[in-house]
């Protein structure tokens, strides 16, 4: 009786060993399939380019909000101010010196380019040197401007039909294919329209910055202001 007792424990413990055994070797296999995989690490996505941005040289993001009249702000992170819900968002400083805004309170000229013309200009004379940048997707509409010190160094856009065309073009805009049409020229083409939209980013890189390929250098970049300016 003893003796069967005894077999019953030993195949007991053997049961008990192949059972840690598979457990142990079941984890090393799990193990090695993440380790695997994590050569290829999962990528975020890009943060949303906006249809209406500007791009403010030399200024603190403190020294926009004031000149916006933002009230209310908040802390607002980098993809979700790019995302445009907000009336206005203010980025940290980017790229050497660049505040990035963006929001529904830009006007843009497809609604009215006089009250565009007039923001800027307005804008500009409290910041300095300011650039805007339209590009609407479905539309197609376009346009850009540079300004200093509230006077319009160059100023293009196009909603159907040139409806801005002040400065001369810049070396950029020709290198990057833009075409631009006077006031009146009916010759601007679908195609046209197509080129010139898909090219405004470029552009904005070659004058400043494209917002969407912002690489932030920390934590603290990625955070911006969003609120609603008491101006408007």
């Amino acid at each position: 009786m003893l003796a069967m007792q005894g077999v019953a424990i030993v195949i007991g413990f053997v049961i008990l060993g192949w059972m840690f055994a598979v457990h142990r070797r079941a984890r090393r296999e799990q193990k090695s399939f993440a380790e695997a995989f994590s050569f290829f690490p999962l990528k975020a996505d890009p943060p949303p380019r906006p249809a209406c941005w500007l791009a403010v040289r030399s200024v603190s993001p403190e020294a926009v909000k004031v000149a916006l009249g933002l009230n209310r702000a908040a802390p607002c992170s980098w993809v979700e101010g790019l995302a445009g819900s907000h009336e206005f968002f203010i980025s940290p400083r980017v790229h050497g010196g660049w505040v990035v805004v963006t929001g529904l309170g830009l006007p843009n000229p497809s609604d009215d380019v006089d009250a565009t013309f007039l923001f800027l200009t307005a804008l500009s004379r409290k910041l300095g040197h300011v650039q805007f940048f339209y590009a609407e997707k479905f539309s197609r509409h376009h346009g850009w401007a540079r300004l200093d010190d509230g006077c319009v160094t160059r100023g293009y856009a196009w909603t159907g039909e040139t409806v801005w065309n002040q400065g001369n073009q810049t070396l950029p805009e020709t290198e990057t294919g833009l075409k631009t049409f006077d006031y009146g020229e009916c010759t601007a083409t679908i195609l046209d329209a197509e080129t010139n939209f898909e090219k405004v980013p470029q552009l904005a890189a070659r004058w400043s910055l494209d917002p969407a390929e912002v690489k932030l250098d920390s934590t603290r970049q990625s955070i911006g202001l969003a609120g609603e300016s008491a101006f408007i």
